[in-house]
């Protein structure tokens, strides 16, 4: 457990520090602005000079709170951790620029950012900002939220056109499009995923996921195939961000345990533990 929690702790702590790099030598020296609160952060930054990492704290604080009781505490926690550093970072890190061709920082801004956002996605935390926004959205009305997403990305580029100029608007477009690719290769870019696990300890399993985590599970009575063994079949449905943290607390209880992972597209009826799970 102490061990598992040291790499998470490590992977917030340099995802953030890549992101803020990210930021303070490519995107804001070249006026591109990076997807949700970040952009945000460098519009107002540009408009009255206040640091974007204390304006991307105050937009993830009341987030955060909601996160808290709607999406769980340990994916709460850690996202909280990461946009401390990342405020941290971003004051620390000096603002240079190494090229004043914008492709250039668009492209590099881009890919180390992505780099930075998925290290931590891959360890079951994140940067805060829009990706928590849509991950409570999705838990209370079970729908995809990659419109909103799409659209909270289509006003910041709009907004890079009003602030600074046409021309820096399609060069955030591809730094967010770069990011977006780097993001999914480093981990699953999908917003569901279902997960089909095999296990002899389906009680416990359940019990904690339960205690631990904003799901319901639903539980197939199974026999082995080989063994004619008695077993549960669970099948639970979560969002890319739940992944890590769920992998460890099943490998934790039943190290033998078979878990399939496949990509969900769409959930009907109820996405969320209030009694009337799936």
């Amino acid at each position: 457990m102490i061990f598992e929690n040291s790499k998470k702790l490590a992977a917030v702590v340099i995802g953030s520090a890549i992101y803020a790099i990210a930021m303070n030598f490519f995107m804001i020296p070249a006026e591109v602005l990076a997807s949700g609160f970040a952009g945000v952060g460098q519009i107002v930054y540009k408009l009255t000079l206040i640091s974007p990492g204390t304006v991307i704290l105050i937009l993830n604080i009341p987030v955060l709170i909601i996160s808290w009781f709607k999406v769980g505490k340990s994916f709460t926690l850690y996202s909280f951790l990461s946009v401390i550093l990342l405020t941290f970072f971003l004051k620390v890190i000096p603002v240079q620029s190494f090229s004043d061709d914008l492709l250039l920082n668009a492209i590099y801004g881009g890919v180390i950012g992505g780099i930075g956002v998925g290290i931590t996605f891959k360890f079951g935390s994140s940067l805060g900002g829009m990706d928590i926004v849509t991950q409570i959205i999705s838990i209370i009305t079970g729908k995809s939220v990659g419109i909103l997403f799409m659209v909270m990305n289509g006003i910041i580029i709009l907004s890079a056109g009003r602030f600074f100029s046409e021309e820096k608007a399609l060069y955030t477009l591809i730094c967010i499009f770069v990011s977006s690719i780097v993001i999914d290769y480093i981990h699953t870019g999908h917003e569901k995923l279902t997960l089909t696990v095999v296990t002899t300890k389906g009680y416990e399993i359940t019990e904690a996921i339960k205690s631990s985590m904003v799901r319901g599970v639903t539980i197939i009575p199974a026999v082995g195939g080989y063994t004619k063994q008695p077993k549960d079949v669970l099948m639970i449905v979560i969002t890319r961000y739940e992944l890590y943290d769920l992998k460890k607390l099943i490998e934790k209880i039943d190290p033998k345990t078979f878990i399939n992972i496949t990509v969900t597209t769409e959930v009907l009826g109820y996405f969320r533990k209030n009694g009337k799970d799936k």
